[in-house]
């Protein structure tokens, strides 16, 4: 299953994947100004993943 994604792929999921883990300990920390900035991180990295996937998909047709 892991065989389809690229280098990029898997980099952005991990980013995405500690940004969602460091908000989270921010949070519970009591910073939940800080851990909510950071928690809209996760999305905005995924986005921008399909972004990437959409330019290069273009760029191959």
């Amino acid at each position: 299953m892991f065989k389809k994604f690229t280098i990029t792929d898997k980099l952005l999921f991990v980013a995405s994947f500690l940004s969602l883990m460091f908000s989270e300990i921010l949070y519970f920390q009591g910073h939940k100004e800080d851990g909510t900035f950071i928690g809209i991180w996760v999305p905005s990295i995924l986005a921008f993943g399909i972004y990437l996937k959409l330019i290069n998909k273009s760029k191959n047709d």
